[in-house]
């Protein structure tokens, strides 16, 4: 017999739309069942994982229904991790705090960022999205959750741990979960994770933006556009994210011209009066504009992204 969790919900939360609000929800072990509108993924505990499946019945509290049944501190630790991934941690008046800074978001109500359980995990995801196409991006998680991850009871794999990465040759992750050149950042990220070189509390809740950053970029593979994707994964929205897809979309959206360095500065500008909101608004920017080639995101399904979001089909 399984465990059942409901946790307190925010008034404003509303599972399918906060869940389907950025990239990270279609890479494994996320599975977002577009017919039954709820998340399911394998949660990572001491004891083992266990896959869990997460809705919201008539609006209400969240539910988690686990495959096993989980202890106390398996209990603890699995509302925490679910309120990080939901981001049911900010509050009402966060959500209108942004609203006020940037109104077109307000009729639809968003303003939460999907992101996975954990810091570590979202730290390895965005190393793998760095410098590569969409579908390679799915590929490697993919990889990456069936060669290292542990299977559940239901047989479904997870992510795999940062004890787990750390010892993991550099040839496995090269070789069969294909991540080229990143193989050994990847595994000297996990060990520093495994090792607590990395301050959890302070990264995520005491330091400054400023310093963050500052420390986020001298980790190994993590550059600015890295750095600034961390920070958003971790609620600090003042820094932007910007690389090759940002030009694209100053291009196609925005219609500025110039020359990269030039469009880069272009959308600092632009974004600068959104203050402490301003990677909300860049991504919800760019949110729109995907769904206007591919439906709204509630409708996507992860065995599909690799091929709706190609260069090919984002331009036409």
């Amino acid at each position: 017999m399984g465990t059942t969790l409901q946790i307190q919900a925010p008034a404003d939360f509303d599972l399918p739309r906060d869940v389907c609000s950025y990239g990270y929800f279609l890479l494994a072990p996320n599975h977002w069942d577009v017919d039954k509108q709820h998340m399911l993924r394998v949660m990572e505990f001491d004891a083992g994982p266990s896959l869990c499946t997460i809705d919201q019945p008539a609006g209400g509290k969240v539910r988690a229904r686990f495959d096993r049944a989980l202890n106390r501190a398996e209990q603890i630790q699995a509302r925490s991790q679910i309120t990080r991934m939901l981001c049911l941690d900010t509050t009402h008046a966060e959500i209108k705090s942004f609203h006020k800074a940037d109104p077109r978001w307000k009729k639809s109500g968003v303003g939460r960022l999907f992101r996975s359980p954990t810091l570590f995990e979202d730290v390895i995801k965005t190393v793998t999205s760095c410098n590569v196409t969409w579908p390679s991006t799915v590929n490697m998680n993919r990889r990456l959750c069936e060669v290292c991850g542990r299977k559940s009871p239901s047989g479904i794999p997870s992510f795999p741990t940062a004890k787990k990465l750390a010892r993991t040759r550099v040839g496995t992750l090269r070789g069969r979960c294909r991540v080229g050149y990143r193989d050994q950042r990847i595994i000297d990220l996990a060990k520093l994770f495994n090792k607590g070189h990395i301050d959890h509390h302070w990264i995520e809740n005491v330091g400054t933006d400023d310093e963050v950053f500052k420390f986020l970029i001298t980790l190994p593979g993590i550059g600015p556009y890295a750095a600034g994707n961390i920070m958003q994964l971790m609620g600090r929205y003042s820094r932007l994210a910007l690389d090759t897809e940002s030009i694209r979309h100053g291009k196609a959206v925005l219609n500025m011209t110039g020359t990269d360095n030039q469009m880069m500065k272009e959308l600092k500008a632009h974004y600068e009066p959104f203050g402490d909101h301003k990677f909300r608004s860049y991504w919800f920017e760019i949110w729109r504009f995907y769904e206007s080639k591919a439906g709204p995101a509630t409708t996507w399904r992860r065995e599909a992204t690799a091929t709706m979001f190609t260069s090919a089909n984002l331009s036409k």
